[in-house]
Protein backbone atom coordinates (compact mmCIF):
# COMPACT_ATOMS: atom_id res chain seq x y z
CA UNK A 1 0.00 0.00 0.00
CA UNK A 2 1.19 3.52 -0.60
CA UNK A 3 2.50 5.07 2.44
CA UNK A 4 0.91 7.88 3.76
CA UNK A 5 2.07 10.50 6.43
CA UNK A 6 -0.36 8.88 9.11
CA UNK A 7 -0.12 5.23 8.73
CA UNK A 8 0.50 2.60 11.73
CA UNK A 9 4.31 4.17 12.74
CA UNK A 10 3.47 8.07 12.46
CA UNK A 11 3.06 9.83 15.82
CA UNK A 12 -0.13 11.52 16.30
CA UNK A 13 -0.79 14.67 18.79
CA UNK A 14 -1.77 13.59 22.32
CA UNK A 15 -4.73 16.03 22.16
CA UNK A 16 -6.19 14.40 19.29
CA UNK A 17 -5.20 11.12 20.36
CA UNK A 18 -6.63 11.57 23.84
CA UNK A 19 -9.91 12.83 22.79
CA UNK A 20 -10.50 9.37 20.32
CA UNK A 21 -9.58 7.53 23.16
CA UNK A 22 -12.10 9.04 25.74
CA UNK A 23 -14.70 7.89 23.20
CA UNK A 24 -13.61 4.46 23.22
CA UNK A 25 -12.99 3.66 26.86
CA UNK A 26 -13.64 -0.51 27.69
CA UNK A 27 -16.97 1.19 30.06
CA UNK A 28 -18.39 3.58 27.68
CA UNK A 29 -19.59 1.53 24.53
CA UNK A 30 -19.59 2.24 21.07
CA UNK A 31 -22.42 4.82 21.32
CA UNK A 32 -25.40 4.52 19.08
CA UNK A 33 -24.32 0.79 17.65
CA UNK A 34 -27.05 -1.20 16.05
CA UNK A 35 -28.06 -4.44 17.01
CA UNK A 36 -26.41 -7.20 14.93
CA UNK A 37 -28.32 -9.47 12.73
CA UNK A 38 -26.99 -12.68 11.66
CA UNK A 39 -26.69 -12.36 8.37
CA UNK A 40 -26.12 -15.63 5.64
CA UNK A 41 -24.51 -15.87 2.49
CA UNK A 42 -27.62 -15.42 0.52
CA UNK A 43 -28.56 -12.90 2.18
CA UNK A 44 -25.36 -10.84 1.10
CA UNK A 45 -26.11 -11.95 -2.63
CA UNK A 46 -29.53 -10.14 -2.78
CA UNK A 47 -28.36 -7.18 -0.87
CA UNK A 48 -25.20 -7.12 -3.60
CA UNK A 49 -27.92 -7.65 -6.69
CA UNK A 50 -30.62 -5.25 -5.08
CA UNK A 51 -28.14 -2.86 -4.56
CA UNK A 52 -27.78 0.70 -2.96
CA UNK A 53 -25.76 3.51 -2.02
CA UNK A 54 -22.81 2.34 0.00
CA UNK A 55 -20.58 4.74 1.88
CA UNK A 56 -17.20 4.44 1.85
CA UNK A 57 -14.61 6.43 4.54
CA UNK A 58 -10.72 5.27 3.19
CA UNK A 59 -7.97 7.16 2.38
CA UNK A 60 -6.14 4.31 0.32
CA UNK A 61 -6.07 5.97 -3.80
CA UNK A 62 -6.01 2.22 -4.78
CA UNK A 63 -9.91 1.44 -3.34
CA UNK A 64 -10.96 3.56 -6.45
CA UNK A 65 -10.38 1.36 -8.81
CA UNK A 66 -11.53 -1.42 -6.74
CA UNK A 67 -14.55 0.90 -6.18
CA UNK A 68 -15.11 0.82 -9.61
CA UNK A 69 -14.70 -2.73 -10.53
CA UNK A 70 -16.81 -3.37 -8.15
CA UNK A 71 -19.97 -1.08 -9.68
CA UNK A 72 -19.30 -2.99 -13.01
CA UNK A 73 -19.74 -6.45 -11.33
CA UNK A 74 -22.57 -4.77 -9.24
CA UNK A 75 -24.42 -2.14 -11.31
CA UNK A 76 -26.88 -1.42 -9.15
CA UNK A 77 -24.71 -0.42 -6.40
CA UNK A 78 -23.07 2.92 -6.23
CA UNK A 79 -19.88 3.51 -3.98
CA UNK A 80 -19.30 6.94 -2.22
CA UNK A 81 -15.56 6.58 -1.93
CA UNK A 82 -15.23 9.65 1.25
CA UNK A 83 -11.54 10.27 2.13
CA UNK A 84 -12.58 11.70 5.73
CA UNK A 85 -9.19 12.12 6.89
CA UNK A 86 -5.37 9.80 7.04
CA UNK A 87 -5.46 7.26 9.91
CA UNK A 88 -6.65 9.19 13.02
CA UNK A 89 -8.10 12.26 11.72
CA UNK A 90 -10.70 9.55 10.41
CA UNK A 91 -10.94 7.80 13.67
CA UNK A 92 -11.49 10.87 15.52
CA UNK A 93 -14.34 11.71 12.76
CA UNK A 94 -15.72 8.05 12.84
CA UNK A 95 -15.47 8.25 16.53
CA UNK A 96 -17.68 11.70 16.51
CA UNK A 97 -20.19 10.30 13.53
CA UNK A 98 -20.47 7.13 16.10
CA UNK A 99 -20.83 8.78 19.26
CA UNK A 100 -23.37 11.43 17.32
CA UNK A 101 -25.53 8.39 15.97
CA UNK A 102 -25.42 9.97 12.35
CA UNK A 103 -23.01 10.62 8.71
CA UNK A 104 -21.85 6.58 10.09
CA UNK A 105 -20.29 4.99 6.85
CA UNK A 106 -20.69 1.29 6.19
CA UNK A 107 -17.33 0.20 5.48
CA UNK A 108 -14.60 2.03 6.90
CA UNK A 109 -10.44 1.50 6.40
CA UNK A 110 -9.22 1.18 9.94
CA UNK A 111 -5.29 -0.03 10.79
CA UNK A 112 -4.83 -2.90 12.38
CA UNK A 113 -3.07 -1.61 15.47
CA UNK A 114 -6.23 0.90 15.84
CA UNK A 115 -9.02 -2.30 15.37
CA UNK A 116 -8.95 -3.42 18.56
CA UNK A 117 -9.77 -0.22 20.17
CA UNK A 118 -13.12 -0.52 18.03
CA UNK A 119 -13.69 -3.42 18.20
CA UNK A 120 -14.12 -3.40 22.10
CA UNK A 121 -16.22 -0.43 22.36
CA UNK A 122 -18.68 -2.34 20.16
CA UNK A 123 -18.42 0.49 17.41
CA UNK A 124 -17.71 -2.52 15.10
CA UNK A 125 -20.21 -5.63 13.41
CA UNK A 126 -18.21 -9.06 14.14
CA UNK A 127 -17.97 -10.53 10.49
CA UNK A 128 -19.26 -13.79 12.30
CA UNK A 129 -22.12 -12.93 11.45
CA UNK A 130 -21.03 -13.49 7.91
CA UNK A 131 -19.03 -16.50 8.56
CA UNK A 132 -16.13 -14.36 8.48
CA UNK A 133 -14.29 -17.29 10.44
CA UNK A 134 -14.45 -19.11 7.09
CA UNK A 135 -11.97 -17.62 5.86
CA UNK A 136 -9.07 -18.70 8.13
CA UNK A 137 -5.85 -19.85 5.75
CA UNK A 138 -6.93 -17.14 3.25
CA UNK A 139 -4.59 -14.48 4.83
CA UNK A 140 -1.38 -14.54 6.42
CA UNK A 141 -0.76 -15.07 10.14
CA UNK A 142 0.20 -11.29 11.06
CA UNK A 143 -3.05 -9.59 9.50
CA UNK A 144 -5.61 -12.36 10.15
CA UNK A 145 -4.45 -12.34 13.94
CA UNK A 146 -4.96 -8.50 13.64
CA UNK A 147 -8.25 -8.38 13.05
CA UNK A 148 -9.28 -10.62 15.36
CA UNK A 149 -10.21 -10.16 19.11
CA UNK A 150 -12.89 -11.24 22.00
CA UNK A 151 -13.24 -14.31 19.94
CA UNK A 152 -14.56 -12.45 17.20
CA UNK A 153 -13.43 -11.02 13.59
CA UNK A 154 -13.99 -7.67 13.41
CA UNK A 155 -12.21 -6.51 9.63
CA UNK A 156 -11.01 -8.55 6.66
CA UNK A 157 -7.44 -7.66 6.17
CA UNK A 158 -6.58 -5.21 2.92
CA UNK A 159 -3.13 -5.58 2.83
CA UNK A 160 0.33 -6.45 4.99
CA UNK A 161 3.56 -5.32 6.07
CA UNK A 162 5.97 -7.83 6.15
CA UNK A 163 9.48 -6.79 7.42
CA UNK A 164 12.61 -6.61 5.10
CA UNK A 165 15.43 -4.66 4.93
CA UNK A 166 15.89 -2.05 1.95
CA UNK A 167 19.77 -0.74 1.57
CA UNK A 168 21.68 1.14 -0.96
CA UNK A 169 23.88 -1.14 -2.97
CA UNK A 170 25.86 1.04 -4.27
CA UNK A 171 26.64 2.73 -1.11
CA UNK A 172 27.61 -0.58 0.53
CA UNK A 173 29.56 -1.98 -2.38
CA UNK A 174 31.37 1.47 -2.32
CA UNK A 175 32.65 1.07 1.30
CA UNK A 176 32.80 -2.97 0.91
CA UNK A 177 30.26 -3.60 3.84
CA UNK A 178 28.31 -6.67 3.73
CA UNK A 179 24.75 -6.37 3.92
CA UNK A 180 24.19 -7.19 7.58
CA UNK A 181 22.22 -10.61 8.55
CA UNK A 182 22.30 -10.02 12.24
CA UNK A 183 21.69 -6.77 14.36
CA UNK A 184 24.97 -7.15 15.85
CA UNK A 185 26.03 -7.07 12.53
CA UNK A 186 24.08 -4.10 11.41
CA UNK A 187 25.32 -2.60 14.08
CA UNK A 188 28.97 -3.35 12.67
CA UNK A 189 27.71 -2.02 9.77
CA UNK A 190 26.76 0.86 11.01
CA UNK A 191 30.74 1.90 12.52
CA UNK A 192 32.19 0.62 9.53
CA UNK A 193 29.85 3.36 7.63
CA UNK A 194 30.85 5.80 9.89
CA UNK A 195 34.25 5.33 9.84
CA UNK A 196 34.09 5.44 5.74
CA UNK A 197 32.08 8.53 5.53
CA UNK A 198 31.25 10.45 8.87
CA UNK A 199 28.34 12.17 7.15
CA UNK A 200 26.44 8.68 6.20
CA UNK A 201 24.37 6.70 8.53
CA UNK A 202 23.38 3.33 8.75
CA UNK A 203 19.68 4.29 9.17
CA UNK A 204 17.24 7.38 10.92
CA UNK A 205 15.35 6.78 13.84
CA UNK A 206 13.71 10.06 15.64
CA UNK A 207 12.11 7.89 17.77
CA UNK A 208 9.05 5.67 16.31
CA UNK A 209 6.01 3.69 18.44
CA UNK A 210 4.65 1.55 15.37
CA UNK A 211 8.55 0.76 14.09
CA UNK A 212 10.13 -0.16 17.81
CA UNK A 213 6.73 -2.31 18.39
CA UNK A 214 7.67 -4.16 15.45
CA UNK A 215 11.37 -4.62 16.21
CA UNK A 216 9.97 -6.10 19.61
CA UNK A 217 7.38 -8.12 17.62
CA UNK A 218 10.34 -10.12 15.95
CA UNK A 219 12.45 -10.07 18.77
CA UNK A 220 9.61 -12.42 20.21
CA UNK A 221 8.95 -9.90 23.26
CA UNK A 222 5.11 -9.86 24.06
CA UNK A 223 4.99 -6.29 25.85
CA UNK A 224 0.73 -6.45 26.01
CA UNK A 225 -1.32 -8.95 27.24
CA UNK A 226 -5.08 -8.85 26.32
CA UNK A 227 -8.20 -10.12 27.57
CA UNK A 228 -11.08 -8.31 27.12
CA UNK A 229 -10.73 -5.44 29.59
CA UNK A 230 -7.85 -6.94 31.52
CA UNK A 231 -4.96 -5.70 30.37
CA UNK A 232 -0.95 -5.91 30.63
CA UNK A 233 2.28 -3.67 30.02
CA UNK A 234 5.53 -5.28 30.48
CA UNK A 235 8.56 -3.85 28.77
CA UNK A 236 11.02 -5.96 30.79
CA UNK A 237 10.47 -9.09 28.37
CA UNK A 238 13.60 -10.44 26.29
CA UNK A 239 12.17 -9.49 23.15
CA UNK A 240 12.22 -5.58 24.44
CA UNK A 241 15.43 -5.77 26.27
CA UNK A 242 17.19 -7.24 23.04
CA UNK A 243 15.94 -4.47 21.51
CA UNK A 244 16.58 -1.55 24.02
CA UNK A 245 20.63 -3.09 24.47
CA UNK A 246 20.99 -2.64 20.69
CA UNK A 247 19.62 0.45 19.54
CA UNK A 248 20.96 2.30 22.04
CA UNK A 249 23.99 1.30 21.33
CA UNK A 250 23.10 2.47 18.02
CA UNK A 251 21.71 6.24 19.71
CA UNK A 252 24.77 6.06 21.84
CA UNK A 253 27.12 5.97 19.26
CA UNK A 254 25.52 8.51 16.87
CA UNK A 255 24.83 5.85 13.91
CA UNK A 256 21.44 7.09 13.48
CA UNK A 257 20.45 10.13 11.30
CA UNK A 258 18.55 12.08 12.94
CA UNK A 259 16.29 12.60 10.57
CA UNK A 260 12.40 12.14 10.91
CA UNK A 261 10.43 9.46 8.49
CA UNK A 262 8.57 11.02 5.49
CA UNK A 263 10.37 14.71 5.73
CA UNK A 264 12.04 16.06 2.76
CA UNK A 265 15.30 15.81 4.69
CA UNK A 266 14.78 11.80 4.60
CA UNK A 267 13.74 11.88 0.71
CA UNK A 268 16.95 13.74 -0.05
CA UNK A 269 18.99 11.41 2.86
CA UNK A 270 17.91 8.13 1.07
CA UNK A 271 19.08 9.62 -2.72
CA UNK A 272 22.63 10.84 -1.62
CA UNK A 273 23.64 7.84 0.20
CA UNK A 274 23.47 9.88 3.79
CA UNK A 275 20.67 7.12 4.88
CA UNK A 276 21.92 3.62 4.19
CA UNK A 277 19.45 1.28 5.04
CA UNK A 278 15.54 1.17 5.73
CA UNK A 279 13.83 -1.55 7.80
CA UNK A 280 10.41 -1.38 7.05
CA UNK A 281 7.28 -3.06 5.24
CA UNK A 282 6.65 -4.64 1.84
CA UNK A 283 4.72 -1.47 0.78
CA UNK A 284 7.74 0.89 0.88
CA UNK A 285 8.82 -0.06 -3.42
CA UNK A 286 6.27 2.51 -4.29
CA UNK A 287 7.64 5.27 -2.02
CA UNK A 288 10.96 4.73 -3.26
CA UNK A 289 10.03 5.12 -7.02
CA UNK A 290 8.03 7.81 -6.66
CA UNK A 291 9.85 9.97 -3.38
CA UNK A 292 13.39 9.08 -4.48
CA UNK A 293 13.51 8.68 -8.25
CA UNK A 294 17.80 8.79 -7.73
CA UNK A 295 17.87 5.61 -6.02
CA UNK A 296 16.27 3.44 -8.70
CA UNK A 297 18.80 0.58 -9.86
CA UNK A 298 20.99 1.52 -6.70
CA UNK A 299 18.94 0.07 -3.52
CA UNK A 300 17.77 -3.41 -3.39
CA UNK A 301 16.16 -5.69 -0.58
CA UNK A 302 17.45 -8.06 1.73
CA UNK A 303 15.64 -10.06 4.66
CA UNK A 304 15.24 -8.28 7.92
CA UNK A 305 17.99 -9.02 10.18
CA UNK A 306 18.27 -11.26 13.07
CA UNK A 307 18.62 -11.35 16.76
CA UNK A 308 20.22 -14.85 16.71
CA UNK A 309 22.20 -15.95 13.55
CA UNK A 310 20.34 -18.68 11.68
CA UNK A 311 17.09 -17.37 12.19
CA UNK A 312 14.65 -16.55 10.00
CA UNK A 313 11.82 -14.66 12.46
CA UNK A 314 10.17 -11.62 10.86
CA UNK A 315 7.64 -8.69 11.97
CA UNK A 316 4.59 -6.55 10.57
CA UNK A 317 4.72 -2.83 10.25
CA UNK A 318 1.88 -1.13 9.01
CA UNK A 319 -1.45 -2.20 7.09
CA UNK A 320 -4.85 -1.92 7.11
CA UNK A 321 -8.24 -3.85 7.55
CA UNK A 322 -11.63 -3.06 5.83
CA UNK A 323 -14.45 -2.96 8.77
CA UNK A 324 -17.59 -2.43 8.85
CA UNK A 325 -19.38 -0.35 12.00
CA UNK A 326 -21.93 -1.34 13.76
CA UNK A 327 -24.17 1.76 13.49
CA UNK A 328 -23.97 1.38 9.28
CA UNK A 329 -27.36 0.29 8.14
CA UNK A 330 -26.48 -1.61 4.97
CA UNK A 331 -24.06 -4.42 6.91
CA UNK A 332 -24.97 -7.04 3.91
CA UNK A 333 -24.28 -5.07 0.96
CA UNK A 334 -21.03 -3.77 3.01
CA UNK A 335 -19.67 -7.15 3.37
CA UNK A 336 -20.07 -8.15 -0.26
CA UNK A 337 -17.68 -4.97 -0.54
CA UNK A 338 -15.07 -6.14 1.88
CA UNK A 339 -15.09 -9.44 0.29
CA UNK A 340 -14.85 -8.24 -3.27
CA UNK A 341 -11.92 -5.94 -2.07
CA UNK A 342 -10.01 -7.58 0.38
CA UNK A 343 -10.67 -11.57 -1.37
CA UNK A 344 -11.84 -11.74 -4.64
CA UNK A 345 -11.42 -9.61 -7.69
CA UNK A 346 -10.52 -6.47 -5.63
CA UNK A 347 -7.25 -8.07 -4.66
CA UNK A 348 -5.60 -8.48 -7.65
CA UNK A 349 -6.49 -4.85 -8.41
CA UNK A 350 -4.85 -3.01 -5.75
CA UNK A 351 -2.08 -5.26 -6.25
CA UNK A 352 -1.44 -3.95 -10.08
CA UNK A 353 -1.82 -0.39 -8.12
CA UNK A 354 0.93 -1.33 -6.39
CA UNK A 355 -0.48 -2.76 -3.01
CA UNK A 356 1.06 -5.49 -1.05
CA UNK A 357 -1.85 -8.37 -0.68
CA UNK A 358 -2.87 -10.17 2.80
CA UNK A 359 -4.10 -13.47 0.61
CA UNK A 360 -1.66 -16.58 0.60
CA UNK A 361 -3.06 -17.55 -2.56
CA UNK A 362 -1.58 -14.38 -4.08
CA UNK A 363 1.69 -14.39 -2.07
CA UNK A 364 2.24 -17.86 -3.13
CA UNK A 365 1.52 -17.04 -6.69
CA UNK A 366 4.62 -17.54 -9.45
CA UNK A 367 3.37 -14.44 -11.32
CA UNK A 368 3.34 -12.67 -8.04
CA UNK A 369 6.99 -13.80 -6.83
CA UNK A 370 8.35 -13.58 -10.40
CA UNK A 371 7.70 -9.73 -10.85
CA UNK A 372 10.98 -8.22 -11.43
CA UNK A 373 11.23 -4.44 -9.91
CA UNK A 374 13.18 -2.32 -12.15
CA UNK A 375 14.00 0.30 -9.31
CA UNK A 376 15.69 -2.57 -7.69
CA UNK A 377 18.00 -3.67 -10.52
CA UNK A 378 15.24 -6.19 -11.59
CA UNK A 379 15.31 -8.19 -8.46
CA UNK A 380 12.76 -10.34 -7.47
CA UNK A 381 11.88 -8.74 -4.34
CA UNK A 382 8.18 -9.96 -3.72
CA UNK A 383 9.86 -13.31 -2.92
CA UNK A 384 11.57 -11.41 0.37
CA UNK A 385 8.52 -10.28 1.37
CA UNK A 386 6.49 -12.89 0.78
CA UNK A 387 9.06 -15.55 2.63
CA UNK A 388 8.89 -12.43 5.59
CA UNK A 389 4.93 -12.72 5.75
CA UNK A 390 5.58 -16.55 6.18
CA UNK A 391 7.69 -16.05 9.28
CA UNK A 392 5.66 -13.26 11.54
CA UNK A 393 5.73 -14.83 14.57
CA UNK A 394 2.40 -15.45 16.66
CA UNK A 395 0.93 -14.33 19.29
CA UNK A 396 1.25 -10.36 19.30
CA UNK A 397 -1.41 -8.32 20.39
CA UNK A 398 -2.09 -4.55 20.44
CA UNK A 399 -3.48 -2.92 23.39
CA UNK A 400 -7.20 -1.98 23.42
CA UNK A 401 -6.10 1.80 23.99
CA UNK A 402 -2.91 1.43 21.36
CA UNK A 403 -3.97 4.70 19.50
CA UNK A 404 -3.01 6.57 22.78
CA UNK A 405 -0.31 4.91 23.69
CA UNK A 406 1.53 5.14 20.40
CA UNK A 407 1.10 9.05 20.42
CA UNK A 408 2.59 9.50 24.22
CA UNK A 409 5.89 7.16 22.87
CA UNK A 410 7.77 10.79 22.04
CA UNK A 411 6.87 11.93 25.77
CA UNK A 412 8.26 8.60 27.23
CA UNK A 413 10.76 6.38 25.26
CA UNK A 414 11.42 8.84 22.42
CA UNK A 415 13.06 10.93 24.84
CA UNK A 416 16.04 8.51 24.74
CA UNK A 417 16.67 10.03 21.10
CA UNK A 418 16.44 13.26 22.50
CA UNK A 419 18.11 13.20 26.02
CA UNK A 420 20.64 11.39 27.86
CA UNK A 421 17.35 8.85 29.05
CA UNK A 422 17.93 5.35 28.39
CA UNK A 423 16.02 3.20 25.90
CA UNK A 424 15.23 1.09 28.72
CA UNK A 425 14.41 3.58 30.82
CA UNK A 426 12.30 5.13 28.34
CA UNK A 427 10.43 2.05 27.90
CA UNK A 428 9.53 1.55 31.90
CA UNK A 429 8.32 4.81 31.34
CA UNK A 430 5.80 4.52 28.71
CA UNK A 431 4.99 1.14 30.35
CA UNK A 432 3.32 3.22 33.18
CA UNK A 433 1.85 5.99 31.49
CA UNK A 434 0.15 3.58 29.19
CA UNK A 435 -0.82 1.69 32.61
CA UNK A 436 -1.97 4.88 34.19
CA UNK A 437 -4.01 5.96 31.10
CA UNK A 438 -5.77 2.38 31.28
CA UNK A 439 -6.86 2.31 34.29
CA UNK A 440 -8.31 5.88 34.40
CA UNK A 441 -10.04 4.30 31.06
CA UNK A 442 -11.93 1.60 33.38
CA UNK A 443 -9.45 -1.22 32.28
CA UNK A 444 -8.12 -3.75 34.77
CA UNK A 445 -4.22 -2.91 34.38
CA UNK A 446 -0.88 -4.73 35.91
CA UNK A 447 2.70 -4.31 34.84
Amino acid sequence: MIKTLTRRGLLQSSAVAAALALGLTACGGGGNAAPQQTVNSDAVEQALQKGGKLTVWAWDQSLKKVAEGFEAKYPNVDVNLVNAGTGNDQYTALQNAISAGSGVPDVAQIEYYALPQFALSKSLADLGQFGAADLDGTFTAGPWSSVQAQGGVYGLPMDSGPMALFYNKELFDKHGIAVPTTWDEFLEAGRALKKADPKAYIANDTGDAGFTTSMIWQAGGKPYQVDGTNVGVNFSDEGSTKFAETWQKLIDEDLLAPISSWSDEWYKGLGNGTIATLSTGAWMPGNLVSGVADGAGKWRVAPLPQWEKGATSSSENGGSSLAIPAAGSQAALAYGFLKYSNVEEGVQTRIDGGAFPATSKDLASEKFQNTGFKYFGGQKANKIFAESAKNVPAGWSYLPFQVYANSIFNDTAGQAYVSGTKLKDGLTAWQKASVKYGTEQGFTVKE
